[in-house]
């Protein structure tokens, strides 16, 4: 490292010496109603209330201030659905015409402040506006991913108590079309909660029968509306509930307060990502997941960005240039997607030919989330793409990045496996089980020290205690993350996985993460899990899966000696790693993650009990077959 400050040392160090100050002058790129009585309030509890007294309308954020500033004419929304074979443009006029409309018919409905709606939709535009309609109305959306079934979506509807449920007739998947509505009409059958109406979009390749008394088009109730002006709420009123599983069985409600929200986002743009009012912004994920509500809809729009919605996939869609097409075509200057999206396209197109077969002299740079990336993938990205690969971590719970490298402050020396350093606002640290700071280099659970910055969660919806006992109980003072890791003598962090990810060998505490990194770097092997299997002998003992690339057509055998001696090699014997199994495919949630605890639990000859957001059941059937005589 440099002897003389860097650019991100001075803003980190700022923000350390002087947190509201840090914080009040990032507040300045938001549009308020009303500012503050202060920055921060320690007195709310552990987690304290960031920019109290405040009043704002984050849609107003989102779209009237741009158009106030002349910018209305400005693209702020491509949807390119590759699915229905269609790209539509909404200037940031139209957008927000749209949604002034659409929260005119929720208001008609009796949405008010405080109230909920859920949001059940697939990739298509009508999901940004009902999203900014119900926040214009200082209401509060929980949207629920289209790949939910009946019960995961009545569990959400019962927990969140929604006045109004917004969903369509249909989604559409590579060859078949997903029908929504029997899943909602399942699902309130489910409920004890009934919400009092029912909006629903008629796609045209698929309509729904609308159910009297409670259904209502979602076209023809806009249409009819008159718009609204946005309504200011406090700063620390909820924009929304995003429900992510829980270890007890019921969802956990993350609660995403107004204020410090459109601080946080509109901050990260510039900071992190590089961009500004008038760039192309693109993040490959779904409006379901908390990566979509952060970096589809608010962040570019507070920003003032162009905002591309995709409906469509990484491969198949029609095939593995998809991305290529989709930057070139609409002047993409940054990609934001999953590791496992990369995979995809590197195990069908290895020298990437179709992904640059497109024009990307308008790409900058490419950020990765969702899951650690493995430094082979990151590798190959980077060599193949020549632009800046950028791994950044962070959670639902935070709702933006923990660490990341940072475009504003020139990126830091390219580390494949690293998700970068700590943003402003995160005092990170690697803790040991006494909740002692580990010196650089020794991993420990990773843990940030209280109060978490604004746009973290400040509570799970009507369950404070639940807060507590799931992030503040272990080490008092700290938010546990639940990742494991270490921060390197440059302050690099390394997230290694989740701490049940770190595996008891005969006495030795074992990652998981670093032996997948091993296998990763087999030329054969496209993308890899690893998982510690029972062992009468040793306690855990690793077991290692592998997908090959297209087209080798060795010795599967032969493949898995050299993954074993590759692990023995780099690791020691100490890993105690014997095993390797080749699959066809990895089973993954919708959002691209792999399912380790069901393939552990499929080793241990255990109920696998997939997970409602599995993408393809049939992939665990597949790692049940080459488990073989371990089951």
């Amino acid at each position: 490292m440099n002897d003389s400050p860097s650019l991100y040392q001075q803003s980190y160090q700022a923000w350390r010496k002087n947190p509201e100050a840090w914080w009040a002058e990032a507040a300045g790129g938001i549009s308020w109603e009303r500012r503050w009585d202060k920055v921060f309030d320690p007195a709310p509890g552990p987690f304290g209330a960031w920019f109290p007294g405040a009043r704002l309308n984050t849609c107003y954020n989102c779209l009237d201030r741009h158009v106030e500033a002349g910018r209305g004419a400005q693209p702020a929304l491509i949807w390119d659905s590759a699915m229905a074979g269609r790209i539509e443009v909404f200037s940031y006029a139209a957008l927000r015409d749209r949604t002034a409309r659409l929260a005119g018919a929720l208001r008609r409905l009796g949405i008010g402040p405080g109230d909920r709606v859920v949001i059940y939709l697939p990739m298509v535009p009508e999901a940004v506006v009902a999203m900014l309609a119900v926040a214009r109305l200082g209401a509060i959306h929980s949207v629920v991913f289209g790949g939910f079934a009946a019960a995961e979506l009545a569990a959400r509807i019962a927990d969140a108590k929604p006045r109004v449920v917004i969903s369509a007739s249909c989604g559409l998947e590579p060859g078949r079309i997903v029908a929504y509505k029997p899943i909602l009409d399942a699902a309130l059958a489910l409920s004890p909660h009934r919400p009092e109406t029912c909006l629903i979009l008629q796609r045209p390749m698929l309509r729904a029968d609308l159910m009297a008394g409670r259904d209502e088009d979602f076209l023809e109730a806009e249409a009819a509306a008159l718009p609204v002006d946005p309504v200011p709420v406090a700063a620390t009123d909820p924009l929304y509930i995003l429900y992510t599983s829980g270890t007890t069985g019921r969802p956990k409600g993350i609660v995403r307060d107004n204020g410090g929200h459109a601080v946080a986002l509109c901050r990260s743009m510039g900071m992190i990502y590089g961009v500004g009012a008038g760039d192309v912004f693109w993040t490959a994920s779904d409006v379901g997941w908390v990566v979509g509500h952060s970096y589809i809809v608010y962040a570019p729009l507070l920003a003032g960005c162009t905002s591309v919605m995709y409906e469509g996939k990484p491969v198949g869609t029609p095939d593995a240039g998809a991305f290529g097409r989709v930057i070139a075509a609409h002047g993409v200057k940054v990609l934001f997607t999953a590791p496992t999206a990369l995979r995809a396209i590197k195990q069908q197109d290895p020298e990437a030919e179709l992904l640059l077969g497109h024009d990307l002299a308008r790409f900058e740079a490419l950020f990765l989330a969702g899951e650690r990336c493995d430094p082979p993938t990151a590798e190959w990205a980077a060599e193949k793409l020549r632009r800046p690969v950028v791994d950044h971590w962070w959670q639902t719970e935070t709702g933006w990045a923990i660490t990341a490298g940072f475009r504003e402050f020139g990126l830091f020396p390219f580390k494949p496996g690293s998700g970068g350093r700590p943003a402003p606002g995160y005092d990170l640290q690697a803790l040991d089980e006494t909740g002692q700071v580990q010196p650089r280099g020794q991993s420990g659970s990773l843990a940030i020290r209280l109060p978490l910055p604004p746009g973290a969660a400040p509570t799970l919806w009507h369950n404070e205690e639940g807060y507590r006992e799931a992030y503040l109980r272990d080490f008092p003072g700290w938010y546990r993350t639940g990742d494991a890791g270490l921060i390197d003598e440059d302050g690099d962090v390394w997230v290694m996985g989740r701490t049940d990810d770190i595996i008891n060998v005969a006495g030795h505490r074992l990652s998981t993460g670093a032996m997948e990194e091993v296998l990763a770097s087999h030329p054969d092997v496209a993308e890899c899990a690893v998982i510690g299997a029972k062992d009468t002998l040793k306690g855990q003992v690793p077991l290692g899966l592998a997908v090959l690339k297209a087209g080798v057509n060795r010795p599967e055998a032969e493949i898995c000696r050299e993954l074993v001696a590759m692990v023995r090699a780099r690791i020691g014997p100490v890993a105690a790693f014997h095993e390797a199994r080749i699959v066809p495919r990895l089973p993954k949630t919708r959002s691209g993650k792999i399912l380790r605890a069901a393939i552990r639990r499929l080793a241990d000859g255990e109920p696998a009990n997939p997970p409602p957001t599995i993408e393809d059941p049939a992939a665990l059937d597949e790692v049940a077959r080459a488990l073989g005589p371990r089951i």
